[in-house]
């Protein structure tokens, strides 16, 4: 024992390599457990600003199209393999409800193959706008599978770049394989997610989805309506699906919009009206779209 009635002190050696091995010891941007902790959000908000925002200046990214849509919307081969599928299941076993709603659910995401390919072909239109080392109209998505993939995918084919901005989820969400891998980033914190959707934003396009699709949507349409961000199209792809799914008519019949607020987003159906609608509100040409 110490003169003090303590444990015996180490050694200088002992001591030393203590201090080596002990968190405080290591350089503070490389302490990851210190990162993590609650006190350090602040910082970590900052990050989820800094690291895309720097990417993007390095790489040119002047502007973007945003394009959302359901993640369970495929291409058309595989919808129609599903419906096969359970077609066969439901004739073996015709009193079982549950097939049958099935069935009827995976026939409707079969009609709705068309979109995948609508995206696809709307991030090879998109890529005009990239020339010269400037990258305006980049298309930018969440990063998933479905109608994300296939604007991507779009891109991808012709050889130009596009975005994708993943989030951190429970169930985990891989990218899709069609991202430009420099400009794939995973966020944390949906907010500034969703701020860098919009920071650079020269238009907005909805494909039919679920509740990821109407949150982006209603957050783009909300900035637009307060005029908190600069002006831009938005586009919804499909009336009928957007008709039925949201009545906007009911908004203004029950005063809680404007009727003008009707004139904040267009609908389209085909990538090249989606195109058009863009180019038009920019004062492009089309075909050779010098921005």
């Amino acid at each position: 024992m110490s003169p003090t009635g303590n444990a015996p002190s180490p050694s200088p050696l002992e001591n030393y390599r203590a201090i080596l091995a002990s968190a405080s010891y290591i350089l503070a941007e490389e302490d990851t457990a210190l990162l993590k902790r609650d006190e350090l959000r602040p910082v970590r908000l900052q990050l989820e600003y800094l690291k895309p925002e720097l990417t993007f200046i390095e790489h040119a990214v002047l502007s973007t199209i945003v394009v959302f849509g359901g993640t369970r919307v495929i291409e058309a081969p595989a919808a129609q393999a599903r419906v096969d599928a359970l077609r066969e299941k439901a004739a073996r076993d015709p009193a079982n409800t549950t097939l049958g709603r099935d069935l009827a659910i995976a026939e409707r995401v079969l009609a709705k193959a068309r979109y995948y390919a609508e995206a696809r072909r709307l991030g090879a239109l998109a890529t005009r706008c990239q020339r010269e080392g400037r990258r305006e109209m980049v298309i930018v998505t969440g990063g998933g599978p479905g109608v994300m993939e296939a604007a991507n995918r779009g891109a991808f084919e012709t050889g130009a770049k596009s975005i994708g901005l993943n989030i951190t989820l429970p169930h985990e969400q891989n990218p899709n394989p069609y991202i430009t891998p420099d400009l794939c980033f995973e966020f944390h914190y949906f907010a500034l997610r969703k701020m860098h959707f919009l920071m650079r934003a020269k238009a907005l396009v909805a494909f039919p989805g679920g509740f990821g699709t109407m949150d982006e949507l209603f957050e783009a349409l909300t900035l637009l309506q307060t005029g908190t961000v600069q002006p831009l199209p938005v586009i919804l792809v499909g009336r009928e699906f957007w008709e039925n799914a949201v009545n906007f008519h009911h908004f203004v019949n029950e005063g809680t919009i404007a009727p003008q607020d009707l004139g904040l987003f267009q609908y389209a159906e085909t990538a090249e009206e989606i195109w058009g609608i863009i180019c038009t509100f920019h004062g492009l040409d089309p075909e050779n779209p010098k921005v």
